[in-house]
């Protein structure tokens, strides 16, 4: 169906495409197995990128030596390809800026004690 013709059905040429806002509701699905906090919450995603079918972050972890990367990682992988409409999903680990606790959300640092 052409974009001309989903338009005249009353149906938005963007259908079927994944929003950043439901990225964003996938990735509180990611938690910090130690912590059992998500990622979102904890500050480590940095950057989503929504290109049609493709999602790419940009995230890092608590440490370099985090022993949990890779699940975590593998886990926001797997909850954005659930998303109705996404065929490729790139996780990429970044270190710059370094991650602090400041980048978590306040409440979080409240209820953590920081």
């Amino acid at each position: 169906m052409s974009e001309n013709a989903e338009v005249a059905q009353g149906v938005p040429a963007t259908a079927g495409v994944v929003s950043e806002d439901q990225v964003k509701l996938a990735l509180r699905r990611v938690k910090d197995p130690d912590l059992n906090l998500n990622i979102l919450d904890l500050g480590l995603v940095y950057g989503i990128q929504v290109d049609g079918a493709k999602v790419e972050i940009d995230m890092t972890l608590t440490s370099p030596g985090c022993p949990s990367g890779a699940e975590i990682m593998g886990d926001a992988e797997r909850e954005i390809k659930t998303l109705p409409g996404v065929d490729e999903v790139v996780v990429n680990l970044v270190w710059s800026p370094f991650w602090t606790p400041e980048k978590m959300e306040p409440r979080v640092r409240a209820y953590l004690g920081l």
